[in-house]
């Protein structure tokens, strides 16, 4: 726009030019190891680490350093439900360099539908949340109980989507269904930054120091599909505190 200053279209050069190609080859590549790999190994353990490898190389090119705050409260060996805001698509990086352990995200069927990206997804084992009808969203989340129940954790975006401003948006309570009933205890997640960085709408990456924060574990042992409201609420209120701290 007219009067920006110069580094302004510096950096949109930089992220048209130079980031966002890369990041197209790294998933590129990537992708394409993990495809490979998937017909060789059924546990999802080889495509994990591309991923952790990919969204490393993300974060490192886009000059992006995370700062974690929390991380000790969690026994990252046993199953847990991560409930984190959803800011940007750069999100998705931050969790799979910083969660310690193998996990399966909860994400949007179109995802899914999307090359590169949603063959890994497919291949890897990711969870597809369909709410095309109640039906079928039971059975997308009864797919994240059973990771679950088998000791593998999950992620979910309880907001639903990206938060079109950066603000924490209201929790559904559909994926705290997940943790009741696997009887897993749920870690509030909160992310800083990737707003900033990358916000809806736009391929102009800017290099932005990020932090993670988690919550002390909320548990769910005898809780069950009534305490979902409360749980959501629970969660909403220990990630909003964690994002008051921060300012």
């Amino acid at each position: 726009m007219p009067g920006s200053p110069p580094n302004h279209w510096l950096s949109r050069l930089r992220s048209y030019f130079i980031l966002d190609p890369l990041i197209f080859l790294y998933t590129g590549v990537l992708g394409a190891i993990s495809l490979t790999a998937s017909w060789f190994e059924k546990s999802g353990r080889t495509q994990h680490k591309m991923a952790v490898a990919w969204s490393w190389l993300i974060l490192k090119t886009s000059m992006s350093p995370v700062r974690v705050y929390g991380a000790e409260k969690i026994d990252f060996s046993k199953p847990h439900l991560f409930a984190a805001n959803h800011l940007s698509a750069m999100d998705i990086p931050v969790l799979y360099t910083q969660l310690r352990c193998q996990f399966r995200i909860v994400a949007n069927r179109e995802l899914f539908r999307r090359p590169f990206v949603g063959w890994h997804l497919k291949r890897s084992g990711q969870i597809p949340i369909d709410r095309s009808s109640p039906r079928a969203t039971f059975k997308s989340l009864q797919l994240a109980v059973d990771d679950l129940k088998t000791g593998m954790s999950v992620a979910i975006f309880p907001e639903g989507g990206r938060s079109a401003d950066g603000t924490l948006q209201p929790f559904m309570n559909g994926g705290f269904y997940v943790a009741v009933k696997a009887q897993a205890p749920i870690v509030p997640v909160a992310i800083v930054g990737t707003y900033e960085m990358l916000p809806m709408n736009t391929f102009h990456i800017r290099p932005t120091k990020l932090e993670i924060h988690f919550g002390d574990p909320i548990p769910t042992i005898g809780l069950t599909t009534h305490d979902l409201e409360k749980l959501s609420e629970q969660t909403r209120a220990a990630v909003a505190a964690m994002l008051t701290k921060t300012r």
